[in-house]
This record gives structure tokens, C-alpha cells and sequence, in this order.
């Protein structure tokens, strides 16, 4: 029972996991918080159910057609959203009110486009299960858990040792420096959206076949993602995971071994504890801004 617990625990993390990736990733390149997170994963859900289910697009071409679309909106919402209020050089609460209003305007456009019925997503890989020490696996969930990882990693590397991750960096601690050096900061801030965005899409198609699509989970998810953010270390792409991970571990295990009806109120008391012994997360990360 342990191990499945476990195998559990990291499927739900990896979810957790890729959704405060997108929210990191913001912090880390712009100091902004993108609350429209999770519905943003949500409509990346869809997208792939119409490319996959509908348009009948084998699985890898649904998923770079859904990554490309939702890098697109990523620029778009950038552009007309973002930019206008933050050149206005309001305060940072009007941009995260403008996040959660993006966060309706996609919830409402997911109902009038698809419906408000779950939808489910046809399998990605012809083995259902595989069998390892007498438990049985979900594939799709282990490979939920790979695509997580290797998200972690992919995105550690291009923010720390590539020269556009760096200049984003630069952009998001000194944007009136980062000019003087020659940074074009409005398109860094521009892919930051678009990648983030992208992530949130990714995370949604991997989604679908395991707990189907609907309007509804983006709200959850966000929650969780954000939550999962805080206790790594709001702006850190290792963080992202491991609270992720923390956080469904907490739930999965008081899930299976208190009760079901419990596992949201263990797993944010064990998060509020985490934030009292360490306010700046797991690994201790320091703000992109003050």
C-alpha cells in the first residue's frame, strides 16, 4: 500500500509540480503572479482533446499543435493584457486582479466552445499498466511523472545557462538596467507568458486521460500549483516540484491512512507550518523583488 501511496503522491505532485513551474517561472523572469494559472492548464486540456480526439492528430502532434497554441494566447495575453497595465506603473495587486479576471474570461470561453461536460481524453499509449515488484502502474501516469522532471530540468538550465534565460533573469531584477545593457525587455517578459503558458498547456493534455477535462479543475489546480510554489520557494524551478511533491504526499498519504474528507485540512496545516519555520519555502529562495 506504501508504494502505491507513493506512485500516487508523485503522479498528483508531477501535477502539482508543472502547474508552480508556470508560476515560478513568471516570478522568476517578471516578479509577477499569474493566478490564471490553473485555467490556463484547463484550456491546454481542451485544446488537446480537440486536436487529439477530434482532429484525430497522433498524440506527439496534438501535444507540440497544443504547446504552439498556447505559446501564442501566452504572447497575446502578454501584449494586451499585461503590458498595458504594467507600463501604467500601477501597483502589483492590479496585475494579479487582472490574472484572476483572465481566469474567468477562459473559464467562460471553455463553456460557450466546449461545453460544460467533462470531457475524456482517448489513451496515449497502447500499454495501460505495467507491473513492477506485484503493483500495478498506470503508464500514463509514470509518464505524467517523466514529462514533470524533465520540464524541471529543461527550464532550470535554459533560465541559468542560457543567454536569453539570463537577460529574462536580468529583465525581472533591474528592468531600467537590463536596457542600458541592451535587453529588450518587453519581449523577454513576453516569452516568460508564452513558455509559462505553454507549461499550463502541456499540463493539461497529460492530464485528460488520467482525471478527464472539465471547467471546473483549473480553479483546483491553480490552488494547488500556487500552494506547491510557496512551500518550495516561490521562483525556483527545483522548488516547483518538490512542493509539489510535498504537498501530495501530505494529501495522498492522509488520504490512505486517516481519511479522505481530511486530506485538505493535513495536507495546509503541514503548509502553514512549512511557512512558519521557513517563510521563503523548502529551499530558501530569495524574492526576485521586494
Amino acid at each position: 500500500m506504501v508504494i502505491q501511496l507513493l506512485v500516487a503522491a508523485l503522479l498528483t505532485g508531477s501535477i502539482y509540480g508543472l502547474i508552480a513551474l508556470g508560476y515560478s517561472l513568471i516570478y522568476r523572469a517578471s516578479g509577477i503572479m499569474n493566478l490564471a494559472q490553473g485555467d490556463l492548464m484547463c484550456l491546454g486540456g481542451f485544446m488537446g482533446y480537440t486536436f487529439y480526439n477530434i482532429l484525430g492528430l497522433p498524440i506527439f502532434g496534438a501535444m507540440l499543435c497544443t504547446m504552439v497554441s498556447m505559446f501564442l494566447i501566452g504572447c497575446v495575453l502578454e501584449r494586451i493584457v499585461v503590458r498595458p497595465i504594467f507600463n501604467r506603473n500601477v501597483s502589483s495587486s492590479a496585475l494579479i486582479l487582472a490574472t484572476v479576471a483572465v481566469s474567468y474570461i477562459v473559464q467562460s470561453l471553455e463553456l460557450v466552445i466546449w461545453g460544460g461536460a467533462p470531457l475524456n481524453m482517448k489513451s496515449f499509449l497502447k500499454v495501460q499498466t505495467i507491473t513492477f515488484l506485484g503493483v500495478s502502474y498506470q503508464t500514463e501516469s509514470l509518464l505524467c511523472i517523466g514529462v514533470a522532471l524533465l520540464c524541471m530540468l529543461t527550464l532550470h538550465i535554459f533560465m541559468k545557462k542560457s543567454s536569453f534565460g539570463i537577460a529574462m533573469r536580468a529583465a525581472a531584477m533591474d528592468p531600467i538596467a537590463a536596457r542600458s545593457c541592451g535587453i529588450n525587455v518587453d519581449q523577454t517578459n513576453r516569452i516568460t507568458w508564452a513558455i509559462s503558458t505553454s507549461v499550463a498547456g502541456l499540463a493539461g493534455i497529460l492530464v485528460g486521460p488520467l482525471y478527464g477535462i472539465t471547467t471546473t479543475l483549473g480553479t483546483a489546480m491553480s490552488t494547488k500549483g500556487f500552494a506547491s510554489a510557496v512551500v518550495g520557494g516561490y521562483g525556483d524551478m527545483y522548488g516547483a516540484l518538490l512542493g509539489g511533491g510535498v504537498l501530495a504526499a501530505l494529501e495522498t498519504f492522509a488520504a490512505g491512512y486517516l481519511s479522505s474528507s481530511l486530506k485538505q485540512l493535513v495536507a495546509y496545516v503541514a503548509v502553514l507550518i512549512v511557512l512558519f519555520i521557513k517563510p521563503r519555502g523548502l529551499l530558501n529562495v530569495e524574492a526576485v523583488k521586494d
